[in-house]
C-alpha cells in the first residue's frame, strides 16, 4: 500500500469517527475485534454529538468527497431501506453540495476556453445555478444568439481525489481477492476496476457532451425524454456548455402536484425509458438519481422527462441483452426452471449446479413479489436474498451488469415517489415480448438480414470474380496435390524396391556363412559368388537416380 493510500485510508477512518458514524451500528451486531479497532483510535472522538444519525452521514459522506457523494446519492432514493429522515437528508447531496468560489470558477472556465468569459457569454452568474459532487454550474446567455446556457466546470482537484479513492478501493479488493483465493467468483479487483471506469467517464466532461449528442439523437422523435443541446465548440474537457432547460425536479412531489401532471402516465414512461434505453439502444443513463432527472412544465396531462449529467452510460453485449430479457420474461411468467437454466447457461453460475435446488431458491425469493404493487414490495430485502443466494450456488458477480442494477435501483426509487401502485410488471412486460419477437422470431430474421443487405449490395458486383478466383484456386490446389501424391507413390514405390534387394544381400551372405560352416572346401567359390551378388545390389541400390551408364 501506498504512502498516499494509507494517508487516505487515515483520512476515511478519522472522519467516520469524528462524525461518530461507528455509534449509529447497532452494538449487538458489532464484533469484538471492532470495539478492539475503535479503541486503538482513542484520541479521535465524535464532535457532532448533538446532530441526528442522517445529518452525520450526510456531512460526513459530503467532506470524503465525490466518490462517497454519488453512494449517497444512490442510498437517497431507498426509502425501504432508509426511514424518511435519513433519506431526506442523503436527498441533499444530489445537488446542494456547498459550492466552490466563483472567483475560481472563473479562473478555471477562461483557462478552458482561452479567452475571457465576456468573449462568448453575456450575463454570467457568479452565484452558480447547482454544486454537485463533481461539478458545478453557472448560468449565462451566449452573445452569438441570446440563447439561456448553463456551464458546467469540474471541481479543482477533484480528480486527484477520486483517483485517490479508486486506488484505495483497489488495494482493498487486490487485499480481499488474495484472501479469498484467485479461483473466487466474487472477483471484486474486477468490480473496482469496471468502477473505475465509470467514474473516470464521468471526469472528462467532453466526453460527457458526445454521450448527451448520442441520446439526445436517440430521442428526438419520443415523447419520453428530452436531452438539452450540447454547443459542442465550446465543451472541452473540464468545461461544458449546454442549452438551459425550465423543469420540475422529479423529487418535487409538491411542484408536480400542484401542476396536474399525471404521476400514473409519468411512472409508466419511466419504466418504458429505462427499457428502451437497455433493449432498444443498448445506450442507458447509468446515473438517473433525481438530481439528474426533472419534468416537463409544458403539457402536465403529457409529461415528459428531460435528463441531465450524461457522464455514466452503459452498455450491454448481445449475448448479455439477450440473457436479461429471457430473465425478465422468464421471472414475469414465474418460469423460475427456465431462470436456472439461464444462468446456467450464461455461465454464471456453475454447469455443475443442482438445477432442481437452484429454481426452487430462485423461487422462494421471487414468488411473494407478485401481485404486489411497488409500494409492497422491497428490493433491498429481494437482493439481499438474492445474494445470499448466490453465495449458496457460487454464482458469479457480474461486472458489466453493475451500471444495469444501480440504474434498477433508482427507478424503483423513481417509481415509489411518483406513484407507488404502478405495476411494474404489467407495464414492461409487453415490451419485452415485443423486442424478444423482434430479436428471435421471424421478424429478428428480417432485420438481420435488412441490417446486412448494404454489405452484400457492396460485395455482389465481386462475387462472380470472387467465385472464379477461388474455383481457379481450388483447381491449382487440386493439381498441387495430385502432384505430391505422385511423388509421394513413387518414392514409396522406389524405397519399397530398394528395400528387397537390401533384404536379398543380406539373406546371400547369410547363405555364404552357412556354407562355409558347412563345407569349407565349397565356401571360396561360392562364398565368393554370393558376396558378389551382394555387393552389386548394394551399389545399385546407392547408385545416383540421375547417373546414366
Amino acid at each position: 500500500m501506498t504512502t498516499t493510500s494509507i494517508r487516505r485510508a487515515y483520512q476515511v477512518i478519522r472522519t467516520s469517527l469524528h462524525y461518530g458514524l461507528d455509534e449509529l451500528i447497532p452494538t449487538k451486531v458489532k464484533p469484538w475485534y471492532f470495539r478492539l479497532l475503535r479503541c486503538s483510535f482513542f484520541w479521535i472522538t465524535n464532535k457532532h454529538k448533538n446532530k441526528v444519525g442522517g445529518e452525520r452521514l450526510k456531512l460526513a459522506m459530503q467532506e470524503l468527497g465525490p466518490v462517497y457523494i454519488k453512494f449517497g446519492q444512490m442510498l437517497s432514493t431507498r426509502r425501504d431501506l432508509l426511514n424518511d429522515e435519513w433519506a431526506e437528508e442523503l436527498n441533499m447531496l444530489q445537488d446542494r453540495v456547498p459550492p466552490f468560489d466563483s472567483v475560481i470558477a472563473r479562473v478555471m472556465i477562461e483557462a478552458e476556453l482561452k479567452a475571457p468569459i465576456e468573449t462568448y457569454f453575456e450575463d454570467f452568474a457568479n452565484t452558480p445555478l447547482a454544486s454537485a459532487s463533481i461539478s458545478q454550474v453557472h448560468t449565462a446567455t451566449l452573445k452569438s444568439n441570446g440563447k439561456a446556457v448553463v456551464l458546467k466546470i469540474l471541481r479543482p482537484n477533484v480528480e486527484q481525489q477520486v483517483h485517490a479513492d479508486i486506488q484505495l478501493m483497489s488495494q482493498a479488493a487486490n487485499f480481499l481477492e488474495m484472501l479469498l483465493g484467485q479461483g473466487n467468483r466474487l472477483r471484486p479487483a474486477e468490480v473496482v476496476e469496471d468502477y473505475r471506469t465509470t467514474i473516470e467517464g464521468e471526469l472528462n466532461l467532453k466526453l460527457e457532451a458526445l454521450n448527451a449528442i448520442k441520446l439526445r439523437n436517440n430521442f428526438l422523435d419520443s415523447g419520453t425524454l428530452y436531452i438539452p443541446y450540447m454547443y459542442e465548440d465550446l465543451c472541452f474537457t473540464r468545461l461544458i456548455v449546454m442549452e438551459r432547460i425550465d423543469g420540475i425536479p422529479v423529487s418535487d412531489m409538491a411542484a408536480l402536484k400542484a401542476q396536474g401532471t399525471n404521476l400514473q402516465l409519468l411512472a409508466e414512461r419511466g419504466v418504458e425509458l429505462f427499457f428502451t434505453q437497455v433493449f432498444r439502444d443498448n445506450f442507458f443513463h447509468a446515473d438517473m438519481h433525481p438530481g439528474n432527472i426533472f419534468v416537463s412544465r409544458e403539457h402536465p396531462e403529457d409529461p415528459y422527462y428531460i435528463g441531465l449529467d450524461c457522464g455514466i452510460m452503459g452498455t450491454l453485449s448481445e449475448e448479455d441483452k439477450r440473457y436479461l430479457a429471457e430473465n425478465f420474461l422468464a421471472f414475469f411468467n414465474r418460469d423460475y426452471h427456465r431462470i436456472a437454466q439461464l444462468y446456467i447457461e450464461s455461465g454464471w453460475v456453475s454447469p455443475d449446479t443442482d438445477i432442481g435446488a437452484f429454481e426452487q431458491a430462485v423461487k422462494v425469493v421471487c414468488e411473494p413479489m407478485f401481485n404486489k404493487p411497488l409500494d409492497e414490495i422491497s428490493f433491498g430485502h429481494v437482493l439481499l436474498e438474492l445474494f445470499r443466494t448466490a453465495r449458496r450456488f457460487d454464482m458469479v458477480v457480474q461486472p458489466q451488469l453493475v451500471l444495469l442494477e444501480k440504474t434498477l435501483l433508482y427507478i424503483e426509487g423513481l417509481g415509489r415517489q411518483l406513484y407507488p401502485q404502478l405495476d411494474l410488471w404489467k407495464t414492461a412486460k409487453p415490451f419485452l415480448e415485443e423486442w424478444m419477437s423482434e430479436q428471435v422470431g421471424p421478424k429478428g430474421m428480417a432485420k438481420k438480414i435488412k441490417q446486412e443487405m448494404p454489405y452484400w449490395a457492396d460485395k455482389l458486383p465481386e462475387l462472380p470474380e470472387l467465385v472464379y478466383d477461388n474455383l481457379k484456386m481450388g483447381k491449382n490446389f487440386v493439381k498441387s496435390q495430385n502432384k505430391m501424391l505422385d511423388r509421394y507413390l513413387k518414392q514409396h514405390q522406389n524405397a519399397h524396391k530398394s528395400n528387397y534387394l537390401l533384404l536379398t544381400a543380406a539373406v546371400l551372405v547369410i547363405c555364404g556363412t552357412l556354407l562355409f560352416n558347412q563345407n569349407a572346401t565349397l565356401w571360396p567359390s561360392y562364398g565368393c559368388i554370393s558376396a558378389g551378388i551382394a555387393l552389386w545390389l548394394l551399389g545399385w541400390r546407392s547408385r545416383p537416380k540421375n547417373r546414366k551408364f
